[in-house]
């Protein structure tokens, strides 16, 4: 992706080094395994469902990094320019609405950080809070999605970017509302499958920036190809064989390799919101 010397985002908050501690309140160990291996997922339902509310967790922010300074700098220059690329993307595509479209902020952080949703560690992966409308990104996760998930390059770092500022793109239309009301009605195995439809179509609007950052002539030869093994690479079905052995499909959350490959497709190919509606399917 050429991204060197473009415009970068005034909506990063760096918190890197700074750790922090929570006493109470806090995702704990189980809420932390569920989500662990899983990319955007929204942290603020395991504290409305109340798990380990009564866990004490302690992090401290000072435990080394897999990067070197030089190289945690200039992924952090990187993702300013992705989430710039992305407020161009759906700053336009609002516009075009006649609405106005509220940037997210993305918060830089290693061990762990106190969001509106709590505190989280970064074993949890990036994510996105509703609450307070901020993206959360351990910068050590891309060296984690490289050498565990065997999804090297730029763009599927920009891919995870994407998908999360997707979330705040479902936040801002309605559809987390709608889909968290959804769930309160609907057995386990029933949230889990809204959950997937959730998480399919910020796969394809993340798609959908890179149709248009295709269309800017920003991107070089490869880097669907990267955004696109990222994507099958985090399917529940495959990192569920990977953990545990087997594959329980009741548990998704996310989708299957299959899945989260081709939602991504479509959003990038078709470029439109109509591509995106998983919950017409």
């Amino acid at each position: 992706m050429r991204w060197q010397g473009r415009r970068q985002s005034n909506n990063v908050i760096d918190r890197r080094g700074k750790g922090g501690a929570v006493a109470g309140g806090g995702l704990g160990f189980f809420g932390l395994a569920l989500v662990v291996y899983l990319l955007g997922g929204d942290p603020s339902h395991f504290l409305q469902e109340g798990v380990s509310r009564t866990v004490r967790s302690v992090v401290q922010g000072n435990a080394p990094s897999s990067l070197s300074q030089e190289q945690q700098d200039a992924l952090a220059q990187f993702v300013s320019v992705v989430l710039a690329d992305t407020e161009d993307t759906w700053g336009t595509r609002f516009a075009a609405q006649g609405v106005s479209y509220r940037e997210p902020q993305l918060v830089l952080f290693t061990g762990g950080v106190e969001s509106g949703c709590g505190f989280a560690q970064s074993a949890m992966g990036p994510f996105y809070c509703p609450l307070d409308q901020k993206l959360y990104i351990d910068l050590d996760f891309f060296h984690e999605l490289q050498t565990r998930h065997d999804a090297p390059g730029d763009f599927a770092q920009a891919y995870v970017v994407a998908h999360e500022v997707a979330h705040h793109v479902q936040n801002l239309t309605g559809v987390l509302d709608k889909a968290d009301a959804l769930k309160r009605r609907a057995s386990k195995a029933e949230a889990n499958g809204i959950s997937v439809k959730v998480e399919l179509m910020a796969d394809c609007l993340a798609g959908i920036w890179a149709h248009d950052t295709d269309n800017k002539g920003y991107l070089e030869a490869g880097d669907i190809e990267e955004a696109l093994n990222a994507a099958s690479q985090i399917g529940d079905d495959r990192l569920q064989q990977q953990g545990r052995g087997y594959v329980v499909p009741d548990s998704f959350t996310h989708g299957t390799s299959a899945q989260r490959y081709e939602w991504f497709n479509r959003g990038y190919r078709g470029g439109d919101l109509a591509a995106c509606q998983t919950f017409a399917e």
